[in-house]
């Protein structure tokens, strides 16, 4: 098993403290949580972009590229990068800079982020045009990537006529490129075909919800024959401690602010919230049958070992830094994940 540390860069008051992070220090503190997780043993770091609202982190590849300057070993991704929004070549000259930078680290979970209407509208993109703008993006930028001349026509740009991308990223496709998602058979399919990997989303809902979605991705995979071997990852929500009745209280009210916050947020972005996700706040229900992985750290192995197992999940991202919370704890936390959670799982074999 691979763990990856994640952010969607929430900003929002630490309901225990009352303290809020300036904008500045909380983009600071995704740096230096980098570094922490790199020295803990996780094997990468996975941002979100948002535009617009408070999730706050809109540039990844300016992020990820700071943070490849002070890191060695540690893989760059996203979670999401905005495919469907944003123009495949600038996409592929983006991250094909980063990975050249960090010595071949990055990985690029593409999404088409079509849950946060409101990007569309500020893009001024029919949502309607979501699925078809994703899935030409995504084919373009399976091309670039290659580095090889490309000779492309499209609906949604202009041509290419025989460039190719500058600079030449140093991993193939087939190491960096995912897709996000799961809650449409379009982009499940469209994964499979081009041969990228999968990665299942952070949300409020029942983990089971996925089990069909991760059968089909697999069944569809096999029928296109692919060389390299398939992979499955997934986002949680997480916070450890040596006592998991201290965690349980440590990370409960942060964990309800960070659902109020959210589910406030959805009515501005989305006015039809998929019913998985509207969900009240039942912190039991979360962290048993829920997305939460909160406890000791014998918790929180069982927990991601049946999870892993349910899903076929190699690559887990943990959320570990959602509702506030201060940095000398958040960094605990994620050193004890090193120190007692990781060393027990890394060699865990997956079967897909």
């Amino acid at each position: 098993m691979k763990f990856n540390i994640m952010s969607l860069g929430d900003h929002i008051t630490d309901p225990v403290t009352g303290q809020r992070w300036t904008v500045q220090e909380r983009f600071r503190m995704f740096v230096d949580m980098a570094v922490c997780a790199e020295a803990a043993g996780f094997g990468g770091i996975n941002m979100g972009e948002h535009h617009g609202i408070e999730y706050i982190y809109s540039a990844p590849p300016v992020m990820l590229a700071a943070i490849a300057e002070r890191t060695t070993t540690l893989r760059l991704g996203t979670a999401v990068t905005l495919l469907a929004n944003l123009d495949a070549l600038r996409i592929a000259e983006d991250y094909a800079t980063v990975d050249v930078l960090s010595d071949g680290r990055v990985d690029i979970i593409s999404g088409r982020g079509n849950f946060f209407a409101s990007t569309y509208t500020l893009f001024g993109q029919p949502l309607e045009e979501s699925k078809d703008r994703f899935a030409e993006n995504a084919e373009l930028l399976d091309q670039l990537w290659s580095g090889k001349s490309v000779t492309w026509t499209g609906r949604f740009r202009a041509p290419i006529n025989g460039e190719s991308l500058q600079p030449a990223p140093l991993q193939p496709a087939s190491d960096v490129m995912w897709i996000g998602g799961g809650s449409s058979n379009e982009s499940v399919e469209l994964a499979a075909r081009l041969g990228w990997k999968l990665m299942l989303p952070s949300a409020f809902g029942n983990p089971d919800f996925f089990v069909p979605v991760v059968d089909h991705y697999l069944e569809k995979w096999a029928e296109h024959g692919h060389v390299h071997a398939p992979e499955i990852g997934a986002g949680w929500h997480v916070f450890i401690a040596r006592d998991g009745a201290a965690a349980r209280s440590a990370w409960k009210p942060r964990y309800r602010a960070y659902h109020e916050w959210m589910q406030q947020l959805l009515g501005v972005v989305n006015p039809a919230v998929p019913q998985h996700n509207a969900r009240p706040f039942d912190f039991e229900w979360l962290t048993t049958n829920g997305p939460a992985i909160v406890g000791s750290p014998a918790e929180v192995i069982d927990r991601i070992g049946a999870l892993s197992e349910k899903l076929k999940v190699t690559t887990h991202l943990l959320y570990m830094d959602m509702g506030g919370m201060p940095q000398r704890e958040l960094f605990d936390a994620i050193e004890l994940v090193g120190t007692d959670v990781i060393p027990q799982l890394a060699n865990e074999k997956v079967g897909i």
